[in-house]
C-alpha cells in the first residue's frame, strides 16, 4: 500500500457523506427505525497497532447480526466441532430469516449467520442457564477482545426485538419441533434478541475483532481461538457472512465480513487490519449500502482484499 490510511479514510468519508444513495433503515424492528440515515462511521484497527478513524466512528449503533460472529466464537468453544452437527457450514442462498429452506432441511440451519443458526448457537451458549448469564458472557468477553468495559446492551432496543421478532419466534419453535433447539424457546430467544442489542461503537468493534486478523491471538497477549479455529471462522465470514449477497461482497471487496442490519459491518484482512464501518441505511440485500460501498473503495485503494497477490518484502 503506498497512499496513507489516514488520507484513503478521510476520502472515503467526504465521499459518503455525498453520497445520493443512502438505502433505507431497518423498519421493522421499531427502534432502528428512529436512527437517521445520514450517520457514517469508520474504524480501521491494524495489525501493527494503529488505530484509524472517521465520521461517527465513536457513535453507538445496534450491532445486531454482527454479534454473531462472538456469539459463534463461545459456541465451538464450548462445544467444539459438535456444533457442526446441528448447523450446517453453507452458504444459504436465501433471506436471513428465511423459514421455507429451514423446512426443507429439517431443522438444521444452513450456517451459523443466517437467523436459524444463530438461535441453534444461542441454544448453546445458553447452557441451562438462564437468559442473563449467556448474556453477561458475552459482554465480558466482548468487553475483554476491545478492552472496553462499557459496551453494553441497549435495552430499547432488546425490548422492541422482543415485540416485533414473530418470525424469529417461528423460527425457533420449528427447531424446537425436530430437537434442535434444546431450551425453552422464550429462554433462547431472550438471549438471542439482547445479543443482537449489544450497542458499540465502530472504534469498539474494530478492536473486538482483532483476533481474527492475528490468527486467534488477543492482541494484548494469550490466544481466543486456535489458529485453525479463527481461519475457519473467517472462511464462514466470507461466504456467509452477507446472506445472500455473500459472493457480491466477496466478489467485490474481498474481505471476510459479517453485517448487522443495525448498518454496521465487520470486516477482517487476516495479518492486517479489522475494520468497522457503519451505516444505518440498507441496500436491497439488508446490508450498509454505504458501509459496502466504503469497503469496496477500501479494499480497491489498499490492496486489502484477500484474492490480492502479496505483496513484495
Amino acid at each position: 500500500m503506498t497512499e496513507d490510511l489516514t488520507d484513503i479514510v478521510a476520502d472515503i468519508v467526504a465521499s459518503m457523506r455525498s453520497a445520493p444513495d443512502r438505502g433505507r433503515v431497518a423498519h421493522y424492528i421499531p427502534e432502528l427505525a428512529k436512527v437517521e440515515a445520514r450517520h457514517f462511521g469508520i474504524a480501521i484497527a491494524t495489525a501493527d497497532g494503529q488505530m484509524v478513524t472517521g465520521g461517527d466512528a465513536d457513535m453507538g449503533f445496534s450491532i445486531q447480526s454482527i454479534s454473531k460472529v462472538f456469539a459463534l466464537t463461545l459456541a465451538v468453544g464450548k462445544v467444539g466441532d459438535q456444533l457442526w452437527d446441528r448447523v450446517g457450514r453453507e452458504p444459504s442462498g436465501t433471506a436471513f430469516n428465511s423459514i421455507v429452506q429451514l423446512e426443507h432441511e429439517q431443522g438444521i440451519p444452513r450456517n451459523p449467520f443466517i437467523n436459524a443458526g444463530a438461535i441453534v448457537v444461542a441454544d448453546v451458549n445458553l447452557g441451562g442457564h438462564q437468559p442473563r448469564v449467556a448474556i453477561g458472557e458475552m459482554l465480558r468477553f466482548l468487553r475483554y477482545l476491545a478492552g472496553d468495559d462499557d459496551i453494553a446492551i441497549n435495552e430499547a432496543v432488546a425490548a422492541s426485538e422482543t415485540a416485533s421478532g414473530f418470525r424469529n419466534m417461528a423460527l425457533a419453535n420449528y427447531m424446537r419441533a425436530f430437537d434442535n433447539v434444546r431450551h425453552p424457546v422464550e429462554l433462547v430467544l431472550g438471549a438471542y434478541f439482547h445479543q443482537c442489542a449489544i450497542e458499540m461503537s465502530c472504534r469498539q468493534l474494530a478492536l473486538a475483532g482483532r483476533y481474527l486478523m492475528l490468527d486467534g491471538r488477543h492482541p494484548d497477549g494469550g490466544r481466543v481461538v486456535s489458529p485453525r479455529r479463527a481461519r475457519r471462522i473467517n472462511a464462514l465470514m466470507l461466504t456467509c457472512g452477507h446472506y445472500d449477497a455473500s459472493g457480491d461482497f466477496a466478489f467485490r471487496v474481498g474481505m471476510p465480513g459479517k453485517s448487522g442490519v443495525g448498518g454496521g459491518i465487520l470486516a477482517i484482512v487476516p495479518g492486517r487490519a479489522s475494520i468497522a464501518v457503519w451505516s444505518p441505511g440498507l441496500n436491497a440485500s439488508g446490508n450498509s449500502q454505504l458501509g459496502t460501498l466504503a469497503l469496496e473503495e477500501l479494499s480497491s485503494r489498499t490492496g486489502w482484499s484477500i484474492f490480492s497477490p502479496p505483496v513484495a518484502g
